[in-house]
């Protein structure tokens, strides 16, 4: 849907841009003309073109006038102009401060509305106007600030951001195992010479004092621009920017040590007396620690999205499909809607379509989580991706592509691990100043001990400014909250919990109130028969065939559960003679030659059969909520029969679950109150809510928040929507309908309401694995910066060396990555398996 933003290539040198946007709401030629008036009456617009029948104004404006104004005035119309979402993968981000760095450049592209860049899927999601943003000008934003960038294809073929990763990982592995064999000496040199006896006498007779430091420059000059050379690629471009960064502060710090070793090598005269020290070790440690921890770091990252890369390997690789009569296996891509496709036994089903012939059991667990395989006819719904048993069938593809359930459930994955939560924002702001503080830091670290250290002073001041730059790097910042978040809507898939908004995964653990509705979410959503007591004198099997002979006739829910259940015992149904309807009471018939009435206890009373004998079971049925009907064979009452919408089996667990979350559960129904009434009494809801309408129910979500509770809202329907919307959370059962998924923030893949309690388990241990992220990288920079930079010196004596700093650096980012890894230990609550 995004389209072009091109030179207008005219005979006058105006430098005229053309802009084809598409837009909403036109019905007749007089919306064209209305859209045409409002873009024409910009300055500087040259030509304005609006096409009915295409849905898009096609705009010549001068180079001075904004993109956006065009939006603007085509809203102004009344019309508008659909937003849409562009992803990019972004290549060299490696802490927070490079993230802000490339959001607010997003942000700085006329026409953006929102930019979100994550730092542990390397991607930024940017929503803008359709027509007035193009990934060139984006791209082109991003190169500016000195990052590289690509649009995300589909998960057609190739992982292509996996192997970049895979790709990224041996690299920084060959660049670490370089730089480690090249500092092992410099370290032994000059750190052996104090700790090793010996060691300082054999070097200065086998290699030499000065010899010693030139061995140690041509290894550390290799270092730092052979495998270190990254660093500076990056950091030094954004240093001359005024924009540092992570690599900025290696840079600063590597090279400040390097540098003066320089000086002291080569130049020593230019040093104050007794300062004449050299630094090498620590250069070189420095590059090569944080090449370990970036390596370490790299690994544990590509775990994080291992959730999407199962999900991925779901899906076939290829299928049989009918072409010209005979079955030929194509790529799964090149599988059309409408083909025939046939599924053999134990292959994967590769698209979503509808059974045509044959038959089989297919393991729909993936979607579910129900392990027993589902039994496939003519007519039923099969999935992509889930597993064909026994037999074998063909189906009419009704989905493919993007279009598939499992790519539409991949999507909402990544659109939630791209997301950032509220609680982001925080750290958004604190790590937009944080490098620079830094850096400020390091300055007044140097300054202090120049002017009041002791000698030599010049050592000092250098050693612990330098150790200052190198601990303060914010990459474990940048990662505690995005990692965590990746890894947990990664787990919560696994387990049928799927979060469609990012946000709902900060929100939901703080909800107080969960509201339920009854069709489709407590009980199945399909009336069944419940109950057949026949009185004394008639056979079952015999009275439930000929009540569904009967009930055959009728289109009524009751009617068909009465024939559902007939036909599943095979009884077999007889011919229908002399078939009658009686308003407001019930039906008769003739059914091989007897006659058949049925209807409620008026029916009865008005032929004038007695019905007193079913009186305690027709009391026990209305304390449960069921409506009974009476069947009359050749004029004796033969039987009361129940129909109604059972209660799931697992929903009282999934309510006692809910109540040991310490959480309040309300009912929302349509229905009538003595059937919620009862249906809540036998699974323990708290309140209800029963007789409204679908307006109705946002009302009632207003009023259960009334007491300052936030509110979750659990449906199924198309009349579910409002109120999954007007709720603090929307959580939508996955076998309902498409309009009550849209409008939820989570969803929840099979029709157990205890996916509810594991959606809220997995938010709350998420989002406390944030807060332990966050804690530690920040508890981590503020005790370690004011050791680096000497406080505890005048105390006890202590330093920390620029090595052990970098040490610590890299450290505490594999920390923070490993720590949300933990996540994907996360065990399904109440019983459910994922």
């Amino acid at each position: 849907m995004t389209a072009t933003f091109r030179r207008e290539h005219s005979n006058s040198d105006t430098g005229a841009v053309a802009l084809s946007v598409p837009v909403e709401g036109m019905t007749c030629a007089s919306c064209v003309g209305r859209v045409e008036k409002a873009l024409a009456s910009l300055p500087n617009v040259e030509k304005a073109s609006v096409n009915l029948a295409t849905e898009r104004a096609d705009v010549v404006l001068r180079t001075a006038t904004s993109p956006t104004d065009v939006v603007k005035a085509i809203e102004s119309a009344g019309y508008a102009v659909p937003e849409v979402t562009t992803d990019l993968a972004i290549e060299g981000m490696t802490c927070a401060s490079c993230v802000a760095r490339v959001e607010k450049a997003l942000k700085a592209v006329p026409g953006v509305a929102e930019a979100s860049v994550n730092l542990a899927t390397e991607r930024a999601m940017v929503r803008h106007p359709a027509g007035i943003v193009t990934a060139q000008a984006l791209e082109h934003a991003v190169h500016n600030v000195g990052y590289e960038t690509r649009p995300i294809a589909t998960h057609a073929g190739e992982d292509h951001t996996q192997h970049l990763r895979e790709t990224e990982s041996a690299s920084l592995s060959r660049s670490f195992l370089v730089a480690a064999l090249l500092t092992l000496p410099v370290f032994l040199i000059e750190m052996g010479s104090h700790f090793i006896p010996g060691m300082h006498d054999w070097v200065m007779e086998t290699i030499g004092h000065r010899q010693s430091w030139y061995l140690q420059f041509a290894l550390t000059t290799i270092v730092l621009f052979g495998p270190g050379l990254r660093f500076y690629k990056i950091g030094v471009p954004a240093l001359l920017r005024g924009a540092p960064e992570m690599n900025s502060l290696v840079v600063l710090g590597a090279s400040a040590a390097y540098g003066y070793s320089i000086v002291a090598t080569f130049f020593p005269q230019l040093l104050p007396t007794g300062t004449v020290n050299v630094y090498y070790e620590a250069a070189a440690v420095i590059v090569t620690l944080i090449l370990l921890g970036r390596t370490l770091e790299a690994r544990a990252k590509g775990r994080t999205s291992d959730a999407i890369k199962r999900l991925v390997g779901l899906q076939a690789k290829t299928a049989h499909v009918v072409r010209d009569g005979e079955v030929v296996e194509v790529p799964l891509a090149d599988v059309r809607l409408g083909d025939l496709v046939q599924v053999r036994p134990g292959e994967k089903v590769p698209v979503d379509g509808e059974v045509t012939e044959g038959s089989s059991f297919v393991d729909e667990s993936m979607i579910t989580g129900e392990p027993i395989p589902v039994e496939k006819t003519s007519g039923g719904t099969v999935i992509g991706g889930t597993i064909n048993k026994t037999g074998s069938f063909a189906f009419k593809a009704t989905k493919v592509g993007a279009d598939t359930l499992l790519a539409q459930i991949i999507r909402m994955v990544e659109a939630a691990q791209g997301s950032k939560l509220p609680i982001q924002a925080t750290v958004d702001k604190v790590t937009a100043w944080f490098v620079p503080a830094v850096m400020l830091a390091a300055t007044l670290t140097f300054i202090l001990w120049f002017s009041f250290g002791p000698s030599p002073a010049l050592g000092f001041a250098l050693v612990n400014a330098v150790a200052v730059l190198i601990i303060a790097c914010p990459c474990a910042m940048g990662l505690a909250t995005p990692t965590s978040i990746m890894v947990g809507t990664g787990r919560a898939a696994e387990i049928g919990v799927l979060f469609r908004k990012g946000e709902a995964l900060q929100t939901l653990k703080d909800v107080g109130v969960i509201a339920v509705d009854k069709t489709g979410t407590l009980t199945k959503g399909r009336p069944e028969l419940t109950d057949l007591i026949v009185s004394q004198g008639f056979v079952e099997a015999d009275v439930l065939a000929l009540v569904a002979a009967v009930e055959d006739r009728s289109e009524h829910p009751i009617a068909q559960a009465i024939v559902t259940a007939a036909k599943a015992r095979t009884l077999e149904l007889a011919k229908v003679e002399a078939f009658d309807a009686v308003p407001g009471y019930g039906v008769t018939a003739v059914v091989s030659g007897r006659k058949v009435e049925i209807g409620a206890d008026r029916f009865m009373q008005k032929l004038g059969y007695a019905i007193e004998a079913f009186g305690a079971d027709a009391v026990r049925l209305g304390t449960e909520g069921k409506s009974p009907l009476y069947a009359a064979i050749d004029g004796k009452v033969a039987a009361m029969i129940a129909v109604a919408d059972p209660i799931k089996p697992s929903t009282p667990q999934a309510i006692e679950a809910l109540h040991a979350l310490g959480l309040k559960v309300a009912m929302i129904t349509g229905d009538n109150r003595r059937t919620a009434q009862a249906i809540a009494r036998q699974v323990g809801i708290d309140e209800v809510i029963a007789e409204v309408l679908p307006d109705g129910k946002v009302e009632a979500v207003q009023r259960l928040r009334e007491g300052g509770s936030s509110v979750a809202f659990v449906g199924d329907g198309i009349n579910d929507a409002p109120a999954l919307a007007e709720a603090e959370i929307g959580i939508a059962i996955g076998t309902g309908t498409d309009i009550a998924i849209e409008s939820a923030d989570v969803v929840l893949m099979s029709g157990d309401l205890r996916g509810v309690t594991n959606a809220i388990a997995i938010s709350k241990a998420t989002i406390r694995n944030v807060r332990e992220n966050l804690f530690w990288a920040f508890a981590y920079n503020v005790l370690l910066i004011p050791v680096a930079a000497g406080a505890l010196y005048p105390v006890n004596g202590t330093l920390l060396s620029p090595m052990v700093a970098a040490g610590a650096m890299a450290l505490s980012s594999v920390f923070v990555v490993g720590n949300a890894l933990r996540l994907r230990r996360f065990s399904p609550q109440a019983g459910m398996v994922g």
